[in-house]
């Protein structure tokens, strides 16, 4: 039996075990997403997107916080992007088991504001965005203090964002 190959939603590299990788995983119906740290047997559950770094994970939350998903259309395939859209109504962050994985942040929005902030003053929402990619690079070279750090929670609305 073949190990399971991974690929960057982003930029479609394939994970050879070295660099350290993310997963992100969704939940719709509280407009929330999480991001944990690599985690074998997480990484092939249906609806964990894969990472190859904090750069290409910060790419995947604007898009989600653009368009309201986690489907990254850029660096699928068609027939696996319809295969996930047969699924996409089960598939929410609170049916997979995610016990094993580090949890390294979680962001909720709301997403009514989230696209007024869009259209009125896009730039305020650097500060959420260079929050997240600083959680990422701490996460990335974990040393024994980081590894047993709380969760960071990243939140945003669209009120009192600078």
């Amino acid at each position: 039996m073949q190990p399971q190959s991974y690929e960057c939603a982003i930029c479609g590299r394939q994970r050879n075990n070295e660099g350290d990788w993310f997963l992100l995983t969704e939940s719709r119906w509280q407009d929330k997403i999480t991001i944990l740290q690599w985690h074998d047997q997480l990484a092939g559950q249906r609806g964990v997107q894969r990472v190859c770094s904090a750069a290409h994970a910060q790419e995947l939350v604007v898009h989600w916080m653009t368009t309201g998903g986690l489907d990254y259309p850029f660096a699928r395939t068609q027939v696996r992007r319809a295969e996930e859209k047969r699924t996409k109504l089960t598939q929410d962050s609170g049916m997979l088991d995610l016990r094993g994985a580090r949890q390294i942040g979680e962001l909720a929005i709301h997403r009514e504001s989230i696209q007024r902030i869009l259209r009125d003053s896009p730039h305020s929402l650097t500060a959420i965005l260079d929050a997240l990619l600083c959680a990422l690079e701490r996460n990335q070279a974990p040393s024994e203090e980081v590894v047993d750090a709380e969760p960071e929670v990243l939140c945003g609305s669209g009120a009192g964002i600078a």
